[in-house]
């Protein structure tokens, strides 16, 4: 087994806990912001972490940033660019492109470059990567508890839970709770001496947006007693956005996924793992803001939120704890989900030799200035149920473009400037418009990215 070549206090490569959050929104925490949600866990774990302020989804769907987390290649090389299997309907001005449902078992994941140096994998919760046969155990995780083809929880939050890799808890048990049990369950297993994987996928906050009855009750009076329970919306194309946070069901589920990650760390810290484990905290896209009817959270000042383009969608809370770290640090570079896989790679000693397209975040880490990243590019090219249209993006340096398929519309922002990605500048800046519409177009070509088709059967409402 190699040692981890950027562990400096121990010759024991470093365990590695990925937690994983589903539709976690940049400003559903209280360090990131929340003026309503309380996580005094993950803002205790963020004092010992690099926060990143400026981190991305590799889509802003769930199935393709799952897929660049496991593999480190962005989507559109893998072919999936929708949440599996998606919509394709046939009565919109376009057709969706034929994409994959399910991870190619030849795509080498980070399972199983970690299990041929030594490593002991654990997966629970959400994958949603494909069905029976392409599920984590095919994937080079050793134990799977709760990971099947399915994004949201069948049976709702509370046992039974209608999943075939769980079995049901007695009446009233909690999801969120039992995966966290089965982790800890697992570490407190491990020996000393052989690094593990525990990937935590937690179905929270995805819909159904079901209460927590610990905590539902704490947070409707906290609502009650600040005046502000009504919810406010703006208009988003054809969809509303919710732009302040007021859902107490939902707060109820944050508040869950916080305390047990805190249940979590204390065991790692009462078994001696915590020191010596490389722990990442992500979300898989943006927070759920913009759709048809109101939504259950806000990422205001960010514009929309899951499914679409705009940095509501795209962009997300994430931290990095490394082995041995005591202090915080707010890391401003652009990152996106497929760098998570040779970043752990760095610091579990291992040598990747298959091409990706992630960069290591380790000379961040280390405070080198050798880490340059001079674009970073989305492509979702479906229909979704937030009202998106099929679009792709690209971002590079303080400039943002997109692109919409339906009606060849370019949209330029300047991020510093306009977060919230109010005032477009494609027309006072048509030469960089022009730039990053090629380049985007190059990027798709060198990854044989998919795309759309006319619909030669849709008939324009002339109503």
């Amino acid at each position: 087994m190699n040692s981890c070549i950027y562990n400096d206090k121990s010759d024991v490569p470093p365990n590695v806990i990925f937690i994983l959050v589903d539709d976690l929104g940049w400003k559903d925490l209280g360090y990131s912001g929340s003026d309503f949600y309380e996580t005094p866990n993950i803002d205790k774990l963020k004092n010992v972490s690099f926060e990143f302020t400026s981190a991305y989804a590799a889509s802003s769907v769930c199935s393709p940033t799952r897929a660049a987390i496991m593999t480190g290649k962005h989507p559109a090389r893998i072919n999936i660019t929708d949440w599996i299997p998606g919509v394709d309907p046939k009565n919109r001005p376009l057709l969706g492109p034929e994409d994959l449902h399910q991870l190619p078992l030849e795509e080498e994941t980070i399972a199983e470059k970690l299990k041929q140096y030594g490593y002991k994998t654990f997966y629970a919760g959400k994958w949603h990567l494909g069905s029976e046969g392409y599920y984590p155990e095919q994937n080079g995780f050793d134990i799977n508890v709760g990971g099947f083809e399915k994004g949201s929880p069948m049976g709702g939050y509370y046992s039974p839970y209608k999943n075939p890799k769980l079995e049901d808890g007695p009446e009233g048990e909690y999801l969120t709770d039992r995966l966290t049990e089965e982790s800890i369950s697992f570490l407190k297993n491990q020996s000393p001496e052989q690094p593990f994987l525990l990937f935590l996928s937690f179905y929270n906050v995805h819909t159904p947006i079901q209460p927590n009855l610990n905590h539902v009750e704490y947070y409707k009076n906290k609502l009650i007693s600040s005046s502000k329970d009504e919810v406010m919306t703006r208009k988003e194309g054809d969809a509303i956005t919710v732009i302040n946070q007021a859902n107490y069901n939902y707060a109820s589920m944050v508040h869950a996924m916080d305390e047990n990650i805190g249940k979590l760390i204390e065991s790692l810290k009462n078994h001696n793992l915590f020191e010596n484990s490389l722990i990442i905290f992500s979300s898989d896209n943006g927070g759920l803001t913009t759709q048809r009817r109101v939504a259950p959270t806000s990422v205001v000042p960010l514009r929309a939120g899951k499914g679409y383009l705009y940095e509501g969608g795209i962009r997300i809370p994430q931290l990095i704890k490394v082995p041995h770290q005591k202090f915080t640090k707010k890391i401003n570079d652009v990152t996106v989900s497929h760098d998570l896989f040779p970043t752990i790679l760095d610091y579990a000693g291992v040598k990747n030799k298959t091409q990706i397209d992630g960069k290591s975040l380790t000379p961040l880490l280390k405070n080198e200035s050798n880490f340059e990243r001079s674009e970073v590019f989305w492509h979702f090219p479906h229909y979704h149920g937030s009202l998106w249209k099929p679009g792709s993006a690209i971002r590079s340096g303080n400039f943002k473009l997109i692109y919409f398929y339906e009606t060849n519309h370019t949209e330029l922002y300047n991020l510093k400037e306009d977060i919230s990605e109010m005032n477009d500048l494609s027309l006072i800046y048509p030469e960089k418009t022009k730039e990053l519409l090629n380049r985007l177009i190059i990027l798709k070509k060198e990854m044989n990215a998919n795309s759309v088709k006319i619909n030669p059967n849709y008939v324009t409402n002339k109503d």
